[in-house]
């Protein structure tokens, strides 16, 4: 089997054209086509759409007068009804990219003044990408977004004025804003198809409402996984720094950028040339259709950083969920079973009731734990009862408090004594 690579100056997006030499009777396929005498059908219909399939990454790579360009490594077929929301800025899912493949996304426009400048930057590295339309701004410039579509970019829209308060204005006003946008970019295209079932909310203000009617209608939301803020008062070497920064923490995936701002055009050549240098490459995103069915993925593909079975955590087991024979508890003291006034402990015979009120600063506690304390065992012929105090332990002698009595009046003329003899001298 032999390849042939066709190089034209400008190949419509999505056809690809590739001929295939067949070993038997000479057949050749060109396209869909089938010219000759086949044999073997389907053995060399299966050859053919592999070598196609080839030929169409092996051209995305080819850039016709720029060799060194970055190009556009394969293009990624979705089914918005399949994955409704993807950007891990909010979602947990996002595109099934490879490591280090990019897609490149630019809202807001067109503005011809810088659109324009945007569309050369990606021809000259044959790079496409998604531009997301604002409304207004396609019925302002309508060739704007037809040149768009006409360099073979996917076309989403981005309402029809491009509020800031989606996530909090009233759901008909919502739908207002999704569906007009949608009805002026496609008038300005002038072939509905054309128009890609993607949408991306303004300031990424999402409402379940809003993501609720976008999902009915068959329609994909696209957050990002990663901004440069070129929306922002910076410079374009920030810009810059701030793309190949977030890009290399996460390794992959949506960089959100503007087409309306001239800190992007100036920024977008640098950051196209570090994307080369450093390896990355780009992926092109358009929708599933009947004659262009998804590209398989498994559902790890769709996050951002998926558990990898050759993790360890992965394969270990997880702890058992334990049955107890006897799942049967000992009764607990209640603290309505006692009670505390005046800084002493009141036991109260009688669980307390909680209906009567308490005294003031009477504060309940437990009685005696219902479950028997241990005790010494009785010692052989010891007693029954405690020994009682003998009577003689509380009697006051006469002998000693007739002393006392006698011995007081010789303590007080001996005191007179003194004070006398003090007097005198």
């Amino acid at each position: 089997m032999r390849k042939t690579n066709i190089k034209a100056p400008f190949i419509a997006p999505h056809v690809t054209i590739c001929l295939v030499k067949g070993n038997a009777d000479g057949a050749w396929m060109i396209g869909d086509v089938l010219v000759g005498v086949w044999t073997r059908q389907w053995a060399c219909l299966c050859l053919g759409l592999f070598t196609c399939i080839a030929a169409q990454a092996a051209s995305a790579a080819d850039c016709l007068g720029h060799p060194d360009a970055l190009g556009t490594s394969r293009t990624l077929v979705v089914d918005p009804r399949e994955h409704p929301r993807i950007g891990t800025m909010q979602y947990a899912q996002t595109l099934p990219l490879g490591d280090h493949e990019v897609v490149l996304t630019f809202d807001d426009g067109p503005l011809p003044r810088y659109s324009n400048q945007i569309l050369d930057i990606l021809a000259s590295q044959c790079v496409k990408a998604t531009f997301f339309i604002i409304g207004r701004m396609a019925q302002a410039y309508p060739q704007g977004v037809r040149k768009l579509s006409d360099a073979g970019h996917s076309i989403g829209t981005h309402s029809q004025d491009h509020p800031l308060s989606m996530n909090r204005m009233s759901l008909e006003r919502a739908k207002q804003e999704i569906d007009d946008g949608i009805a002026s970019t496609a008038a300005a295209l002038g072939d509905p198809t054309m128009l890609a079932p993607f949408f991306r909310i303004p300031g990424l203000l999402r409402a379940e409402g809003v993501e609720d009617y976008l999902a009915s209608r068959g329609i994909q939301i696209w957050s990002a996984d990663f901004p440069a803020d070129d929306w922002r008062h910076v410079s374009s070497s920030r810009v810059y720094d701030l793309a190949m920064m977030r890009l290399e923490a996460k390794g992959k995936g949506i960089l959100l950028l503007h087409d309306i701002q001239a800190r992007t055009v100036a920024a977008l050549p640098r950051i196209l040339h570090e994307l080369k240098a450093r390896g990355y490459r780009i992926v092109h995103v358009v929708p599933a259709t009947l004659q262009n069915p998804g590209t398989p993925t498994e559902p790890q593909q769709w996050q951002l950083h998926p558990t990898s079975e050759t993790v360890a955590i992965s394969h270990w087991p997880k702890i058992p969920n334990f049955v107890y024979a006897d799942a049967g508890t000992l009764p607990a003291p209640a603290l309505s079973d006692s009670g505390w006034h005046d800084g002493q402990l009141i036991p109260l015979a009688e669980p307390f009731d909680r209906a009567r009120p308490l005294a003031r600063g009477v504060v309940p506690l437990p009685r005696e734990a219902p479950w028997p304390r241990q005790s010494p065992p009785p010692l052989d012929g010891a007693a029954t009862a405690l020994p009682v105090p003998a009577p003689s332990i509380f009697e006051i002698q006469e002998k000693e408090r007739a002393t006392t009595q006698t011995a007081a009046p010789s303590a007080h003329h001996a005191e007179q004594k003194v004070r006398t003899e003090l007097q005198t001298d």
